[in-house]
């Protein structure tokens, strides 16, 4: 129960911080796409600081979470992280909620519930055995290195979704190496050997790689386009890690079917809630606000 309320949490800041940046970098110009200059550019802009300070939290967060539960069952919670957004951002701006807000809310909540229930992941090391980061990391770094190539190919939103889906994978990376990273707190001397561990700074430097890749993706194109690759890219990359790093295990035979459906679910919901002028930011109020008691 800790690792799923400190996972609902990480997907409530990360939600936020998603659109607080997505409105950020709608200001910043074509050029600096894919350079250093683009966090120059974005450090200058209160909103995109309020969005780094939660994704903070987020990642304190999410380490709690990881360090008390299986990543095939902390990382796919945080396909909520939208839809939890956008109904908060609605009531704080005192925003009437769109009908298919509700609709996609509702779509992604019964796909989480439905592909949980019926996948049931569970089991697995808290940590990883042997030298298996080694071809983990090289087949990661190949696939990051082909969607890349692949973005900078193109423009628009097929730009902004092959980089959605890196950084999914880089978020997905860093789940996995913290995960790896916290489990050397229940050594005798574990505060010691977790800053001895390299998995702790490859954490770090996964996830500053991640950020880079959503700030780009997300100039590049709209919501609509980032929002599904990088919520499906990181619970579906974040639970083949789970299986094949940490040993976890997922219901498979015909209960492949419902998870199927529970994806279909879960990405119909994020399309329609990305569309949304609330994930935007460019909401406005009706005529006769909702009173808040």
């Amino acid at each position: 129960m800790i690792s799923v309320l400190f996972a609902v949490l990480t997907a409530l800041s990360n939600g936020s911080a998603s659109v607080l940046q997505r409105r950020a970098a709608m200001n910043v110009p074509d050029r600096e796409a894919m350079h250093v200059s683009l966090i120059g550019h974005l450090l200058r802009q209160k909103v995109w600081l309020a969005g780094i300070s939660l994704v903070i939290v987020a990642a304190v967060c999410q380490a709690v979470a990881l360090a008390t539960g299986p990543i095939a069952v902390v990382q796919p919670i945080f396909v909520i992280e939208l839809p939890a957004t956008l109904l908060l951002a609605g009531f704080v701006m005192r925003v009437r909620v769109p009908r298919p807000v509700w609709f996609g809310a509702a779509a992604v909540t019964a796909g989480l519930a439905l592909g949980m229930a019926s996948a049931a992941p569970g089991g697995g090391s808290t940590s990883v055995h042997g030298a298996a980061w080694v071809p983990a990391l090289i087949l990661t770094g190949l696939f990051e290195a082909a969607l890349i190539a692949g973005a900078r190919a193109t423009r628009g939103n097929p730009r902004a979704a092959l980089l959605g889906l890196a950084a999914a994978c880089g978020y997905a990376l860093t789940a996995a190496l913290m995960k790896d990273a916290m489990a050397r707190l229940s050594d005798g001397d574990g505060v010691v050997v977790l800053f001895e561990s390299w998995q702790l700074y490859a954490t770090a430097a996964a996830g500053v790689g991640a950020l880079f890749l959503l700030q780009n993706a997300l100039q590049a194109g709209t919501l609509v386009a980032v929002q599904p690759c990088l919520t499906l890219g990181d619970a579906l990359i974040s639970v083949l890690y789970g299986v094949t790093l940490f040993g976890e295990e997922l219901r498979t035979g015909w209960w492949l079917f419902p998870e199927l459906l529970a994806l279909g679910l879960i990405t119909a919901g994020c399309v329609e809630l990305a569309r949304s002028p609330l994930a935007s930011g460019n909401a406005t109020s009706p005529s006769r606000a909702r009173r808040v008691n």
